[in-house]
């Protein structure tokens, strides 16, 4: 052989050699970093919720412990003031979102460790505090008053619009418990590509809930269901339906994409029913029960209602509506009601929910290569909610 050629017989084996011993120094380091995670794990009660609020308040520490320790040092009202942002906002819904990572890896592999449960538990408070920033920034488009039974968080006195920040601290919290918990791990990109890419979607969402009609203009002619359909489709059913699921399916080793196209395809169908119902609350849910005040009809938003409303109107009927939606009055969001009511949209809608229902049942019937069980227990939970 050549000289170069011996030589490179000679280094190979050193390279592979090297290769191997670094690789060791990996695993020997991963294997003592799972030991050291597996004892900071908060012990499981059995009771989902509280296991569930175990992990919120280890991952709150965490992040309040990384605010404290900021070089150069923060003030201590900083620290304050994050860790009531944080309980204030995150935690007082009622984490379907969140859980139904948990529920879903579960039921997709049968049984969970403990620490696969505290990664899921992870990851899904990842989808509340986006969803907590989410509501934040549209309490404050939509001059909201109340959320979740409380004033909104920029009604605050000591926040009012500080709470445009606020929003974008919440949603660098979300890579925080990412980087902390994953960094190094094989699934580390794709839950963060996941999280930028429905965050993006839900973004775009309200953009056209924002844009479809200006606050205080009636137009009917911009309206549509396929306009609201578009609208409910990305700023709903993905963050609310398919982010759960498919981290929760990642996190499961799930790789066969048209599993993932299937999950899509129901979530969206799902996410939609879900934002109807939502619109239907808004109009006839009670206050206590939903945790705010339903504003649809001040703010000219182009819900179901609506839509459905104009497409079996009369012309006498439609100019109702003109002149009252969208007017910030009580007498006129009245009128409107009233003609909801003679249309017979409480009927139309209760139709709509057999037959959307119906229609859900033969999409997951037709899942194969893993279990449906999770998109029956979110159909069964979300099925005729009153909130």
């Amino acid at each position: 052989p050549a000289p170069a050629a011996l030589s490179l017989m000679r280094v190979v084996p050193s390279l592979a050699a090297g290769a191997a011993a670094v690789y060791g120094i990996y695993l020997c380091y991963k294997r003592r970093q799972q030991a050291e995670l597996k004892k900071s794990i908060p012990p499981m009660t059995g009771d989902a919720r509280v296991d569930f609020m175990a992990v919120f308040d280890q991952l709150t520490a965490e992040l309040i412990e990384q605010v404290s320790s900021a070089t150069p040092k923060l003030p201590e009202q900083t620290v304050t003031y994050m860790r009531r942002m944080i309980e204030y906002n995150v935690p007082k819904g009622k984490l379907n979102r969140g859980m139904t990572v948990i529920e879903a890896m579960r039921a997709i592999k049968g049984s969970i460790t403990p620490l696969e449960h505290f990664h899921a538990a992870a990851v899904g408070w990842g989808v509340e505090w986006l969803q907590a920033y989410f509501l934040v920034a549209d309490d404050i488009m939509d001059a909201s008053e109340t959320r979740r039974g409380q004033p909104c968080w920029y009604k605050q006195p000591d926040v009012q619009l500080n709470a445009i920040n606020d929003g974008i601290l919440l949603e660098s919290h979300i890579y925080c418990i990412l980087k902390r918990h994953f960094s190094g791990h094989h699934l580390y990109v794709p839950l963060l590509e996941l999280f930028h890419e429905v965050t993006l979607q839900t973004s775009i969402g309200q953009f056209l809930d924002l844009t479809t009609a200006e606050p205080n203009k009636v137009d009917f002619d911009r309206f549509s269901l396929e306009v609201y359909t578009n609208i409910v489709v990305y700023k709903t059913a993905f963050y609310t339906f398919y982010l759960p699921i498919a981290l929760a399916m990642r996190l499961s080793g799930i790789t066969d994409e048209t599993l993932y196209s299937k999950a899509r395809d129901i979530c969206i169908l799902m996410g939609t029913y879900f934002q109807v119902q939502d619109d239907f609350l808004d109009c006839y849910g009670d206050p206590k029960v939903i945790g705010k005040i339903g504003t649809d009809i001040r703010d000219n938003k182009c819900s179901w209602l609506i839509n459905i409303c104009l497409q079996n109107c009369t012309a006498e009927q439609r100019k109702v509506l003109e002149a009252n939606y969208a007017r910030d009055e009580a007498a006129c969001e009245a009128k409107v009601k009233g003609v909801f009511e003679e249309v017979g949209l409480r009927a139309k809608f209760e139709a709509y929910e057999e037959e959307t229902h119906d229609k859900l049942q033969q999409l997951i019937a037709q899942v194969k290569g893993m279990p449906p069980t999770i998109f029956l227990q979110l159909l069964k939970r979300i099925y005729k909610r009153k909130k």
